[in-house]
């Protein structure tokens, strides 16, 4: 049997093999393809990665093959790994198929000890260069591979600076450099008990090993859980011949995007530093400049550049973000990628390309990711507002956010899962704050460049970022920041403007977005492509208004129990439920009636023409009443304080009430179609405020498409029972106003047996809609509370559950169900509607699914109903289609 192939020379792959080399592997390959200045190396595959994962030890196999690809990489080069007259360097770096910038580890000068940096030195003729390029190696291979805390290096580095009364590292001289390599190896020594290791095969194997370990790094692990990366993907290592930034003012390092990733506009975004490694770009140590300044700096480099990125953007059809090294003027492309973007970036980006001729519409849509799109749906800062700026720094992540100052990631993570709002502050983050940034509302940084990785990071999220702000000073000690004569303390409110680099004092007003020509047209291109309806739950007229506006075709969901909550109207459901005789009953729901119709003439108003599904009465009748616990306590105190006994009376007598209406298990108790096979006047009085306040706008002129939805229905029966009386009522009302237009009767999809006997409940529905949150909680037998509090983060970290099945569809039990359910039904009536109103109907990998077993419609919050149009296209492209044409 052959010895299987782990590695590949940058000439043997190309960009489809991105799966198996990474993607920065696979495009570093495809750029050598291509002919571009690619510094030659090889990639160690996912394969690898995989087995050493299983196994924990490089095999003996890999260890050949890199021996074998290494001597090959020597021999084109004429220089051996550290020889100590011409030594090759190179860099070790990771690269998975899916891009996580900064959350896998990487060490760059590898090959160099004592001898070797000697070699540099006369190959170079530039001993502060040498010194320098060691420095960085120690103190990366120790953070990576030795595990020595960086900050012991960089406390030294600064401690010297201080000393020798500089402020940046390339002022500093070749013999302070030097002194500098010595102390950071004490540090080493002092650390680990070891001395530095100086054989550069054992620098490499345990580089490789370093980076295989990164893959499971908690920041990386947290990285791939919120953007939902499998974890049994793996990374490939990159081996590549080193090329040096920082061998004088004639050298560079750079970052560059081939349009703007924050607003998409075509124009060459970036930055870069001279005499510089590209470590100190992302890492924000020094402030690095626009890239247009290259442009007088070394002209001929820059215009070499400027060819590069166009040739590179047209190949691929799509933005890219590269990495560049400049060394003596010649140019070095170190890696592309296809770049992050804000949403805005990545609407406008689409419409170009499709504008420009690179892409058609179809791959346009698949080019946007929908659940980025919820970006453009937030609040911004009200330009009229008299607001407080405290500081200004880089306009790095569009959009604004208030919150909490907190200058910790882990305390932004304890209080973000408290329900708090916070904003993350740091001198600038690192990938070790990625738990924190997902956490905050927004990002602020006192250093960092627009490519920072707050930068990066914030605008992948879709979070407003301020980076740079250099005029905030951080005194972690005392957990304040200072800005002149300015204090604001951890806890203080602040408000990030991530679109114009401000930050304000104190929470300023925020207003509402608005949807831009490009979002506009994204979303003309997707209502072409889909077959689901896009619909809304609305509660209320201004839900209803706000989801018209995002293109809402109905209401899939009415929920009327909200409506009682008023503060007018509370007293009189209360009332209504702790009375013992149904002629009171019936005397209360008199006086709630024409509220109840008030509200749902507003909704049918602004969805004329359109369905609007009310939900008939749903939860548990308790959580309408005062708290059993706080009505004892009540109580007791009247007695304490001698109270007048009438009063005690009263409120014993509520007690006893509420008492009688405790459940052991109230979801799964009196509620649903229960109330109104129970209470019947309930359902009348809920349908008659609905068919009245139906012919009344219909009076008016406008067109009201009536469905009555009967929650939790578990046996046919009860459905016959529950349509045939609110059928009654609406024929009663239609009568008596001398109206006659179609309406329909349906019922809600929650528990395993509707979906069972789905047969027999068509019988009585003119439609179906699937409550996935309780047949979620009723398939699993969870309760969502306490399962999310709980225990459900154990399970999702045990990888028990690959998902939160609240939050994304378990197409294997609940999608099983649904699916049955759908095909049960439309045995017994073919054009039955079908429709899903849970939280899932928002979310687009379940849209997907609703797509495949052929739902009718979507239903979801008014803000996400954008996000489900996209959604729902992409489910259709996805089944099938060319999409070149």
């Amino acid at each position: 049997m052959p010895e299987k192939k782990y590695i590949y020379a940058f000439e043997e792959g190309n960009a489809r093999m991105k799966f198996l080399l990474g993607g920065k592997g696979s495009n570093l390959c495809e750029m050598t393809r291509l002919g571009f200045p690619v510094p030659p190396g090889f990639v160690i595959s996912t394969d690898a990665c995989r087995e050493y994962t299983r196994s924990h030890s490089l095999s003996d196999s890999l260890d050949g093959q890199v021996e074998e690809y290494l001597n090959a990489l020597e021999k084109k080069l004429g220089k051996r790994l550290g020889d100590p007259d011409d030594p090759l360097l190179v860099s070790v770096r990771s690269g998975a198929a899916f891009s996580m910038p900064g959350m896998m580890d990487t060490v760059l000068n590898l090959g160099l000890n004592d001898q070797s940096v000697q070699g540099l030195i006369k190959q170079t003729g530039d001993e502060r260069f040498a010194y320098d390029a060691y420095r960085r190696f120690i103190a990366m291979y120790s953070d990576i591979v030795l595990e020595v805390d960086r900050g012991k290096f960089e406390g030294a580095l600064r401690r010297l600076k201080e000393e020798k009364g500089v402020k940046q590292d390339t002022e500093l001289t070749a013999a302070d450099l030097k002194e500098l390599v010595k102390t950071f190896k004490a540090i080493v020594k002092k650390e680990t008990g070891k001395d530095f290791p100086e054989n550069p095969q054992d620098q490499l194997r345990e580089a490789i090993t370093a980076v295989f370990e990164s893959w499971n790094n908690p920041r990386a692990v947290v990285y791939r859980k919120e953007y939902k990366i499998p974890d049994d993907l793996g990374t490939a290592v990159n081996i590549q011949t080193m090329v040096f930034g920082n061998k004088g003012f004639d050298s560079a390092t750079g970052v560059a995007f081939t349009r703007d990733p924050s607003t998409g506009e075509k124009r060459i975004f970036g930055e870069y530093l001279t005499n510089a490694q590209g470590e100190d770009v992302v890492a924000g140590v020094r402030t690095p400049q626009p890239l247009n300044r290259l442009k007088e700096e070394m002209p001929q480099v820059y215009e070499q550049l400027m060819k590069v990125l166009d040739k590179l953007e047209r190949h691929y059809k799509e933005m890219q973000d590269v990495e560049f090294t400049i060394e003596r003027n010649k140019l070095y492309m170190l890696q592309t990628r296809t770049g992050k973007r804000t949403a805005a970036a990545a609407l406008k980006i689409a419409v170009d390309l499709v504008k420009e001729g690179l892409i058609t519409k179809k791959e346009a849509l698949t080019r946007i990711d929908p659940g980025q799109l919820d970006q453009l749906l937030h609040p911004r800062i009200d330009p009229e507002a008299e607001v407080k700026v405290l500081a200004r720094g880089l306009p790095a992540s569009p959009g604004a956010a208030t919150g909490e100052v907190v200058f910790d990631a882990d305390i932004a993570e304890e209080r973000g899962m408290a329900g708090k709002k916070v904003i993350l502050v740091r001198w600038e983050t690192t990938p070790d704050d990625i738990h924190g940034m997902i956490a905050a509302q927004g990002v602020l940084t006192a250093h960092g460049g627009m490519t920072s990785h707050a930068a990066v990071v914030a605008r992948g999220m879709g979070k407003p970022c301020v980076c740079g702000c250099e005029a905030v000073r951080i005194d972690l000690d005392n957990k304040l920041l200072r800005v002149n004569e300015t204090l604001v303390r951890e806890g203080d409110i602040i408000t990030v403007d991530g679109g114009a680099g401000r930050v304000i004092l104190g929470e300023a007003p925020l207003i509402p977005p608005t949807v831009s020509p490009d979002f506009q047209q994204i979303l003309e291109w997707a209502d072409k492509h889909r077959r689901l309806g896009v619909w809304a739950n609305a509660d209320n007229p201004e839900d209803a208004k706000k989801a018209r506006e995002f293109g809402a075709e109905g209401v899939g969901l009415c929920r009327t129990e909200h409506m009682f909550f008023g503060e007018e109207r509370l007293p009189l459901v209360q009332s209504m439920i702790l009375v013992d005789s149904k002629a009171e009953r019936e005397r209360i729901l008199e006086k709630l009636l024409p509220m109840q119709r008030g509200d749902f003439e507003g909704i049918f108003k602004i969805m004329t023409g359109l369905p609007v599904i009310i939900r008939l009465l749903d939860p548990p009748l308790h959580e309408f009443l005062p708290n059993l616990a706080d009505l004892r306590v009540e109580v007791t105190e009247m007695r304490l304080k001698g109270a007048p006994q009438e009063e005690i009376a009263e409120k014993e007598r509520l007690l006893h009430k509420v008492r009688a209406e405790v459940e052991a298990n109230p979801m799964l108790g009196l509620r649903g179609c229960r109330v109104g096979i129970v209470y019947p006047e309930i359902y009348e009085m809920q349908v008659r405020a609905i068919m009245d306040a139906a012919c009344n706008v219909k009076a008016e002129g406008f067109d009201p498409k009536v469905e009555i939805m009967i929650p939790l229905v578990a046996h046919a029966n009860e459905l016959s029972l529950t349509s045939e009386r609110a059928k009654a009522v609406a024929e009663e009302v239609l009568q008596a106003w001398g109206m006659d237009f179609s309406y329909r009767v349906g019922t809600m999809i929650e528990l395993p047996r509707a979906c069972l006997t789905a047969d027999e409940l068509a019988k009585y529905a003119d439609f179906f809609s699937f409550g996935t949150n309780d047949l979620t909680q009723t398939t699993y037998g969870f309760s969502r509370d306490d399962a999310e509090a709980k225990f459900l983060a154990k399970y999702l970290e045990s990888k028990i559950l690959v998902n939160n099945p609240f939050e994304v569809l378990d197409e294997s039990g609940v999608g099983k169900l649904v699916d049955m359910a759908c095909q049960l039904a439309r045995k017994t009536k073919p054009d039955i509607k079908l429709g899903i109103c849970g939280e899932h109907g928002g979310e687009p990998r379940s849209i997907a699914f609703c797509d495949r077993v052929g739902l009718t419609y979507v239903s979801c919050s008014p803000y996400r109903v954008p996000l489900a149009r996209l959604a729902a296209a992409q489910a259709r492209i996805g089944v099938g289609e060319d999409l070149t044409k």
